[in-house]
């Protein structure tokens, strides 16, 4: 699958429920179990990335440096710390809805979009740091 934004998630945008500029947008990556269960037009929040299906310390803080010009977000580069696991083939952004996405286990409220295919995907973690690189070019992260 190639990468996408999450239907609902491009609807909450629509209905004001995501507001790139100051809600805590994180991501979570996930490992190969995960990857053919994702269906960008159906999944929206909660359950949608298992326990199971999470890589150790693959959360990340909240994005800092967000903008928004012309319908492309955009923010600073991503540093997860010290990540281990099974090998990662994506990741999940989602605005962090204040109902769990603050710990491994935690839940994820109003999903945006699904990376699978970005330059170092898939990558095996070794209890080493992952950075998160957005692209510099037009789109930036994604464009709306």
């Amino acid at each position: 699958m190639a990468n996408a934004l999450y239907g609902k998630g491009r609807g909450h945008f629509l209905d004001a429920d995501i507001d790139w500029s100051v809600g805590d947008i994180k991501l979570l990556l996930y490992d190969a179990s995960q990857s053919p269960d994702i269906d960008v037009d159906e999944h929206c929040n909660k359950d949608t990335i298992p326990d199971a299906d999470r890589v150790t310390n693959g959360l990340s803080g909240n994005f800092a440096g967000k903008s928004s010009t012309l319908g492309v977000a955009d923010a600073d580069d991503v540093v997860l710390i010290a990540v281990s696991g099974d090998e990662v083939v994506g990741f999940v952004i989602a605005l962090d809805g204040g109902e769990g996405l603050v710990s491994q286990s935690g839940v994820l409220d109003f999903l945006i979009a699904d990376i699978n295919t970005a330059t170092g995907l898939p990558v095996t973690p070794n209890d080493g740091d992952i950075t998160i690189a957005w692209d510099a070019g037009d789109n930036k992260i994604f464009k709306l």
